[in-house]
């Protein structure tokens, strides 16, 4: 998994042109992920939102973007190895177009050894 790592809306800090080549560039690597079948999947996410902590009775909200650095989307992909995930997310448009970009590439745990529960890996009815 890969979790882009954001300080700005690239629509609010790039120019519109610039934008649009991000974006194109983005729907390139997007397509050529796909064609590979390495992408599961990938969605920007919508840059409002709160923080929630605390437990039943003791809630505390605070907005998402206080800490300064957002996750402004995802790619689920497929690798072979941790070494080849982050060879893959080298090679995305964020570090060309978005000065400040950070990706938190992650293996995802498909199942609990201790206990042999395993997470379901799509969600039922979409």
């Amino acid at each position: 998994m890969f979790f882009i790592r954001k300080q700005r809306n690239s629509k609010d800090s790039l120019a519109p042109d610039v934008h649009q080549q991000f974006l194109k560039g983005c729907e390139t690597y997007i397509g050529r992920l796909k064609a590979e079948g390495r992408l599961i999947s990938a969605q920007p996410i919508d840059w409002q939102g709160n923080i929630i902590s605390g437990r039943p009775g003791d809630w505390e909200g605070v907005p998402f973007d206080e800490s300064g650095e957002v996750i402004g989307g995802y790619y689920h992909i497929r690798a072979q190895s941790l070494d080849e995930a982050i060879s893959i997310a080298q090679e995305n448009p964020e570090f060309i177009y978005n000065t400040g970009t950070r990706i938190e590439v992650r293996p995802i745990k498909m199942k609990e050894e201790s206990t042999g529960f395993e997470y379901p890996t799509a969600a039922v009815g979409l």
